[in-house]
């Protein structure tokens, strides 16, 4: 019998913290992809959809394979509005509306885009498995411990211990391996019983059945700060549920690092006098360990479409090689023999770039790797997306990396 499973996704259209949040890009895609992506990659869920007050971002959940049956009231949707009337709108909509009663609700947030593959399936079995269970919510070893906290009563009157423990007097000054272990609950799922939120009206009830969640895996986006790093971790190579194809990682054996011209030897920006001749901008840092790979075996080269001499100009300074002058629709093909004459192999070639014809050359490359500032379609399709954007040290951090994985196989 197939059960009646409904993943819900709430995301209010008025974040304070980071303005439109829920669907700004994300690692290259909306922030709510991700949790859309988790709940349809799924073989347990029957039925996703998100609940929101905001067309903009209903439209862009439909984009990504969640229905949208209703927007949710305003009143549903301010800065104080708690989960819980949220998932009763949403519920009752749905069987006033549809007749729908599902068995089992998942609550995925989008602020915790960062998921193991196996999550949510394992929420609704332990749920399944324990008939007793209201609700299961994930969790993971708490990075502060609670009996070393205090209750702050004003500067001008003493502490009090957060907590005690039976059988230790004075847990703040015990050591931390005889303390109770303490769990923190991160906002990747929770698995509820129907039951528990319309009769006992909760999202957890009385009996929460714990989902131990690796703590890499812990992220919570609340600032613009933590949007740089989680987007880091994404790109780390960790296994985890993604709204696109499956990030690579770098080449074991790197053999060459073909890199764009324009928007990554340079900032895509030119300087035009008036005679018609042109200037561009890059960074003189990007030559920096160039002479240290070809000494290790890693040609670094520039394929680029442009047909100023300024290619040849600048690569010359850098001591690369540099073909350029390449059909924009042909960059494919020209990399193809580049390789084929080097006698490399593709997997063992990195391609940095920065706009759409360098699509292409992910394709064929063993590793795909864009600027900070790249095309969003470039970002998404790349295996790894730098910090600095082009013409401001995007080549000189890729052969850092590359130097670094080579420095770790020879020891």
């Amino acid at each position: 019998m197939t059960h009646k499973i409904l993943a819900v996704i709430p995301a209010r259209g008025g974040s304070k913290g980071i303005p439109r949040k829920n669907i700004r890009s994300f690692a290259g895609y909306p922030l709510i992809a991700w949790s859309i992506a988790a709940a349809k990659q799924s073989s347990l869920v029957t039925r996703v959809i998100v609940s929101t007050d905001d067309e903009e971002i209903a439209a862009v959940a439909r984009e990504y394979g969640a229905e949208t049956p209703f927007l949710r009231p305003v009143e549903l949707a301010r800065d104080k509005t708690t989960d819980l009337p949220v998932f009763e709108h949403a519920l009752k909509f749905l069987e006033d509306v549809e007749g729908y009663r599902p068995e089992i609700i998942l609550q995925l947030r989008p602020t915790s885009p960062i998921r193991p593959r196996a999550l949510v399936d394992d929420s609704i079995r332990i749920l399944m498995e324990h008939q007793n269970a209201d609700c299961v919510r994930g969790v993971v070893p708490a990075a502060q411990n609670p009996f070393k906290m205090w209750r702050f009563n004003g500067e001008d009157r003493p502490l009090k211990p957060l907590l005690e423990v039976e059988g230790i007097d004075e847990p703040y000054n015990a050591p931390r391996q005889i303390l109770p272990p303490v769990y923190w609950q991160t906002g990747h799922i929770d698995a509820i019983r129907e039951a528990t939120i319309t009769q006992k009206k909760s999202l957890t009830g009385d009996v929460i059945y714990p989902l131990l969640i690796d703590p890499k895996y812990t992220v919570d986006i609340d600032s613009l700060p933590d949007w740089a790093k989680y987007e880091a971790v994404v790109y780390s190579g960790l296994d985890m549920v993604s709204p696109g194809p499956e990030h690579r990682s770098m080449p074991a054996a790197v053999k060459m690092i073909l890199c764009d011209f324009d928007g990554v030897v340079t900032d895509n920006l030119v300087i035009t006098d008036q005679e018609g001749r042109e200037s561009v901008l890059a960074s003189r840092s990007d030559s920096m360990h160039i002479r240290q790979l070809h000494e290790l075996g890693v040609e670094v080269m520039i394929l680029s479409s442009e047909p100023n001499p300024v290619v040849l100009a600048r690569a010359k300074k850098m001591g690369v090689e540099a073909t350029h002058n390449v059909g924009m629709q042909n960059k494919g093909g020209v990399m193809r023999e580049i390789l084929e004459k080097r006698n490399l192999k593709a997997q063992d070639v990195i391609y940095l770039g920065n706009d759409l014809n360098d699509l292409p050359c992910f394709e064929i490359a063993g590793w795909s790797v864009a600027v900070a500032d790249a095309y969003p379609e470039v970002i998404r399709a790349a295996d790894f997306v730098l910090t600095k954007p082009g013409g401001h040290g995007a080549i000189r951090e890729l052969c850092e990396m590359v130097l670094k994985q080579l420095s770790k196989k020879e020891n």
